[in-house]
């Protein structure tokens, strides 16, 4: 069996990613936070009724920063006695910071995977297609 040959490479450094500015984390976090309440009116309803099939169900929508992007997450909660946790939390939209009011806009695949859906949105835009568009149910 024959050996695999090493050889160079070049590796161009990597371009750090944008610092966000305190000023556009607190609008971002103001206009989020009306979405925010606009979903949990929409979306967070009454545990079900117990029967035999306990189904999980949504509890909380918040969001947080995380180096330079934002995440809308959801919290569920897990009922019946066999549960192992009592709740869990999924991510659904991923707001990447690139310039002053243009960001990436992602979300969650069933994979574990952030997909790219949108690229160079403004902050309208990005929130817009979290409140209307399927893939952040």
């Amino acid at each position: 069996m024959a050996k695999a040959k090493k050889m160079w490479v070049f590796s161009p450094p990597k371009t750090p990613a944008p610092k966000v500015p305190a000023n556009v984390k607190a609008e971002i976090e103001t206009r989020a936070n009306e979405l925010v309440t606009q979903l949990k009116r929409k979306r967070i309803h009454p545990p079900p009724a117990a029967d035999e099939f306990q189904r999980n169900y949504l509890v909380d929508i918040y969001t947080k920063w995380y180096r330079h992007y934002f995440y809308f997450l959801a919290k569920y909660c897990v009922p019946g006695p066999n549960a192992l946790v009592p709740f869990f939390e999924v991510k659904l939209a991923r707001l990447e910071y690139i310039d002053p009011n243009r960001f990436n806009l992602s979300f969650m695949r069933y994979t574990g995977e952030w997909v790219l859906l949108h690229s160079n949105l403004t902050l309208d835009d990005c929130l817009t297609s979290i409140r209307e568009e399927s893939y952040f149910e």
